[in-house]
This record gives structure tokens, sequence and C-alpha cells, in this order.
């Protein structure tokens, strides 16, 4: 067996040879984060998909993750190094229950988080991420009643936000449902110049909203994960208290390394997240293995809301 420096130089060297681009989420093992070609949330690395020259896409993320790359770029092919990362979120909502829904709501407009299955895509209008639900849904005639799946969460946080008329599916990511309440003033005596950076799917993202708005607590910010990174290059503070998977801690501290950051729970850890390793994403790349491939008839259904989100951003 290769040891890691020697993984890593293989790596290199097949993907220039095969013309590869490894893309990496924000919540990847620090291993995965340092080798990948672009680091980022749900939209921007669906955006590295849609514009990449590369033959082939190295997708470290989770299923769903992969299957957006092989919808935007039919000609590619792309792997992911484990098959059975999997999405708690995406798994709360199946498309024959989104077709009985939309039967219910005859002249709603469908907004499905991209964190969701391709099938569940092609039943959408719309796609959204974290970082541009809420320009999504603004977009949206204001006449227009929205369907939005599956996170309650965020799907609370965007109606509050747009004040739009809403009906809400009941999923949640189980990593940021277990971030409920959190106790502000607790940790505000260990961290009291810190800023507070939630993200929207959180449990605690309808409290947080409601503290954030009183001019004590204007150091709370609910962003996306690439809306956390942007704040953390411009901000003032040095200490942040994250509330998200702990994966993000790891490019927070390479872009502000001066800084200092503390997750809200230590257990905020998806285990989906951190089943690709630097073997696994070696043999994937060395056999070209566990390909993800849509259908093409299913992924041109699922296509339209996918590019639809890419132009709102």
């Amino acid at each position: 067996m290769l040891n890691n420096q020697k993984m890593i130089d293989e790596i290199n060297k097949m993907k220039k040879e095969k013309n590869a681009v490894i893309l990496a989420h924000n919540y990847q093992i620090p291993e995965i984060q340092d080798i990948a070609d672009f680091v980022g949330d749900s939209l921007g690395l669906s955006q590295i998909a849609g514009k990449t020259e590369a033959d082939i896409i190295v997708f470290c993320g989770v299923h769903f993750m992969a299957e957006t790359a092989s919808i935007i770029s039919p000609n590619k092919k792309v792997l992911i190094p484990d098959l059975d990362a999997g999405c708690s979120l995406a798994s709360s909502i199946t498309a024959e229950q989104l077709r009985e829904w939309k039967s219910e709501n005859p002249d709603a407009v469908v907004v499905s988080y991209v964190n969701t299955t391709a099938e569940i895509k092609a039943e959408s209008d719309y796609c959204i991420t974290s970082s541009n639900a809420v320009k999504v849904v603004e977009s949206i005639p204001a006449d227009k009643k929205i369907l939005f799946l599956p996170d309650r969460f965020l799907g609370q946080y965007v109606k509050t936000v747009t004040g739009r008329n809403m009906e809400i599916w009941s999923g949640a990511c189980h990593v940021h449902e277990k971030i409920g309440n959190v106790e502000f003033d607790k940790i505000a005596e260990n961290h009291p110049k810190a800023d507070f950076l939630i993200h929207p799917e959180c449990g605690c993202s309808s409290s947080c909203m409601l503290k954030s708005t009183t001019m004590e607590s204007d150091n709370i910010h609910i962003v996306s994960t690439e809306g956390m990174i942007k704040h953390v290059q411009k901000s003032q503070a040095n200490e942040f208290v994250v509330a998200t998977e702990t994966g993000i801690l790891h490019r927070m501290k390479q872009f502000a390394p001066e800084k200092d950051f503390y997750p809200v729970s230590e257990e905020s850890v998806c285990e989906y997240m951190k089943m690709i390793t630097l073997d696994k994403l070696y043999f994937a790349l060395l056999n070209e293995q566990y390909e993800v491939k849509v259908p093409e008839e299913l992924a041109a259904k699922a296509r339209l809301p996918i590019e639809r989100m890419l132009e709102i951003v």
C-alpha cells in the first residue's frame, strides 16, 4: 500500500494523464480538500462542473452532488470515490411523494434544494442552494404559491425573509438538525468578541434570525458555507463560532490562519462526507470506478431547474 505522500503524487500524476479535475465540498476531510482542484459549496462546485474542460470529474462529496455534475456535464465521466456516500436530507423525500404533493397543489411552483436526487430535480421548477435560495424565490411571480423542499429549516428561513406563500416539506439534514437552540449567552461568555456564523439549515436558524434582529446581537450572521468563507475574510473579528458541519473549519483556517474558529458543537460531523478518503480517491481515479451517470431522459428533465439555479447567483 502506498503511503499518503506517494498516493498524493500518483493522484496528481493521474490527473494530468487523464485530464481529470477533483472537486471537493467544504465538509470533506482536510486531506481531500488539500488535494482538490476546487473546494466549495454545492452552488460553486456545480458551476465548476458546468464549465470544466476536464474529461473526468472526480466528485468528493455526496451522491446527489455527483448526480448534479452528471446532469450538467452529460459528456463527462463523473466519478465518486464511495458510492455509499449518501445524504439524509436527499433521502427525506421520494419522487412519488413529490408527485402526490404536486397533484394536491396543481398551480404551485416547486422549488427544490440541490440536496435532492435527480428524480426530485426532474419534478421541480427550480433548484436552489443555501447561497441563492432567497434570490430564486424572490424571482418567482409574487402571486404564485411555492412548494419548498425538502429542508424545513432553510424553508422557514426563506419564507420569513421573503414573506412568500410557501408550503414547506418537513425534511432535515441530520447534522444541522441537531444544532438546535444555541446558548448564545453561554458561548459569548467564553468568546465575547466572536462573530456567530449560522447555516440556514440549522435547527436554530429561526431563533437565530430573531435574535440577530436585536441591536445587541448584530454579530449573528445566517449565511451559506461559502458566505461563511467570505465573511471570515472580510470581518474585523478574530474569533468565530461556527454552526455547520465541522469540515469547513479547515478551509477557514487556510483563508485566515491568524484567526480562531470554534464549532458550536464538536459533534456536527457528517459521516457520509467523511467516507471519502485519500485511498478511495486514488483507486477511483486509477480504475476510473464508481461512475455516476444519470440517464439522459431523466437528466434532460432535471437540467432545466438546475440551469435556472445557476442563472440566479
